[in-house]
């Protein structure tokens, strides 16, 4: 499993800076805590996560289009995956692999390279024990990244 991870961290990676376009890092902060990197493609983004929350670590890979901008705002949504682990009350260690969406607003200080996001993430995982898989719609983040 570990192998699985670390191969789709890479891929992810790899294909999240292949090409010479604007960046971001920062973090993510809701159910849990993300870092998070986003690479713009035109006017859209990929956006690519490495999250944790209770009992569980995630990859989570979106892309986003933007389908409006007011000013310093930008308003996106588009569909992803995500594979993760998490720890059962048996201490058990499983798998979960699912799709997400997201749909959210950006707000690009003008006067600094920071950028600020607020946007709802639901998930529907595949695998995992009763309290993992199916919808799940509680992840609702508030993002701040540097733009470089």
């Amino acid at each position: 499993m570990k192998r699985f991870l670390i191969a789709v961290v890479a891929l992810v990676a790899f294909a999240a800076v292949s090409a010479a376009q604007p960046r971001a890092l920062g973090v993510r902060g809701g159910y849990g805590a993300e870092l998070s990197y986003q690479h713009s493609i035109s006017s859209n983004f990929i956006e690519a996560d490495l999250g944790w929350a209770p009992k569980e670590i995630n990859i989570v890979a979106i892309y986003d289009f933007v389908f409006a901008s007011a000013g310093d705002f930008n308003f996106y949504a588009g569909p992803g995956v995500r594979v993760g682990s998490f720890e059962t009350s048996d201490s058990v260690i499983g798998l979960n692999v699912g799709v997400a969406a997201q749909i959210g607003a950006e707000f690009e200080i003008p006067a600094a390279p920071i950028n600020l996001s607020l946007d709802w993430r639901p998930v529907v995982n595949f695998f995992g024990e009763d309290r993992q898989r199916g919808f799940n719609g509680r992840y609702i983040a508030l993002g701040v990244r540097y733009r470089f």
